[in-house]
Parts: structure tokens; sequence; C-alpha cells
């Protein structure tokens, strides 16, 4: 845990946690979300797992990636989401969308 403290800036373990809290209730929000998003395109699980699939995480990924930097702005975290959004997207190839 020191080391991904140190690596993320994180001063305590009561941060670390909300952090972590973050990422959970981001990810199964984003999933949850993306479930009707399929439907309302008109995909659906009768369709093949490889058309299924990669069109519910292209769903998923903008999902993400708003709610992530909303519920860290929620929990107190903004400037931590913020900045691991940029970095993301950028090594991503997308952090010209992203002002610095």
């Amino acid at each position: 845990m020191k080391k991904l403290k140190k690596r993320w800036d994180v001063k305590s373990n009561v941060q670390l946690f909300i952090i972590f809290l973050v990422f959970a209730i981001t990810g199964s929000t984003a999933a949850k979300l993306a479930a009707p998003l399929t439907n309302f395109v008109g995909i659906t699980k009768a369709h093949d797992w490889f058309i299924y699939w990669p069109i519910r995480i292209l769903i998923i990924f903008p999902i993400y990636q708003v709610l992530l930097v909303a519920i860290g702005w929620l929990f107190g975290q903004f400037a931590f989401f913020w900045s691991f959004e940029k970095k993301m997207l950028s090594h991503l190839g997308l952090g010209k969308f992203v002002n610095s």
C-alpha cells in the first residue's frame, strides 16, 4: 500500500479507501447503465458475443470516464480523479481532448 500511496500521492489510508470506493462504485454503476443503453441501441444478448460485448464495452467506456470524475467529486476527490483521467486519456492518445 505504501508504494501505491506514494505513486498516487495519497496522504492517508482514509483517502486511499475513498479512492478505492469511488473506483468500485463507478465500475458497478457504468456496467449497470450499459445494459439499458445497449438494449436502446438494439443490441441484446441474443446477438453473437463478438457483436454484443465490444459494443457494450464501447458504451461503458465514456460512461465510466464521466462517472469517475463525477463520483470522485461527490466524495471530495475531484483533483485526484481529474488528474487520473487526464493521464489515462493521454495514454490512450486522447489527451488532446482534455486541456491541461
